[in-house]
């Protein structure tokens, strides 16, 4: 059966299809396309017109691309932005009529034993982290959270000027600091855009602690269209 999975992320939607058959999954197609979904809800905690709309130009291309593919049922899943959102049942609506989407709003908690279900099986000292773009989900063992901590919700948090100053850097590492609870763990596996980044950038799938706290000072000196034009 051809089936297809989007996710409606804070600052991207994502589209997965693939053949799914005997437990076997064999990719299709995949797409990625920057919507920032959760522009400004940290703040209003509603979705905003503009965002909404570049969502829906990402969901009729999608749906588009699906009836030339033959995808038989889609699922369309959202995280963080939409559960702090107070319109966000109701913008689930809105696609579900549009477009023929099932819908599934996700907690926290879902999100990161979804996670940890794509990945497989880990070690008891290999931490799992997912880095979003409202939200990160971390999993070690049998302990599994979601924070409050996302690339989009700091920078509109703390991060107000262009390259930011050490003072908005500061805030923003003390209120991350400030969530993160003590876990044991020897080394990690990150999934998703955020780590994925960093490791094109180190030209290595490995990082070490080291380079990854050599990039992200890099990458906060740079200005915004400096860091657009970072290859990734």
């Amino acid at each position: 059966m051809r089936v297809a999975a989007i996710d409606l992320g804070t600052n991207s939607t994502r589209l997965l299809v693939a053949d799914v058959e005997d437990g076997r999954v064999e990719e299709v197609v995949r797409r990625t396309v920057v919507t920032r979904l959760g522009e400004g809800v940290d703040e209003r905690r509603r979705l905003l017109p503009v965002p909404i709309a570049r969502v829906r130009n990402a969901l009729a291309e999608f749906r588009r691309e699906l009836e030339t593919l033959g995808a038989e049922r889609t699922l369309a899943v959202a995280t963080s932005a939409v559960r702090d959102a107070e319109n966000g049942e109701a913008f689930l609506g809105e696609v579900e009529w549009s477009y023929a989407f099932t819908t599934r709003l996700l907690s926290g908690d879902e999100e990161a034993a979804l996670t940890r279900d794509g990945v497989g099986p880990l070690p008891p000292t290999t931490l799992l982290l997912d880095v979003g773009g409202g939200s990160t989900e971390l999993t070690v063992g049998d302990t599994s959270m979601s924070l409050d901590v996302g690339s989009v919700r700091l920078t509109e948090r703390f991060l107000t000027t262009d390259p930011p100053g050490d003072a908005e850097l500061a805030a923003a590492a003390a209120y991350v600091r400030g969530l993160l609870p003590a876990l044991t763990a020897v080394d990690a596996i990150g999934v998703a855009g955020t780590v994925g980044q960093l490791a094109v950038l180190a030209g290595d799938e490995r990082l070490t602690i080291a380079e990854v706290e050599r990039l992200t000072d890099l990458l906060a000196r740079l200005s915004l269209a400096e860091r657009r034009a970072v290859p990734g």
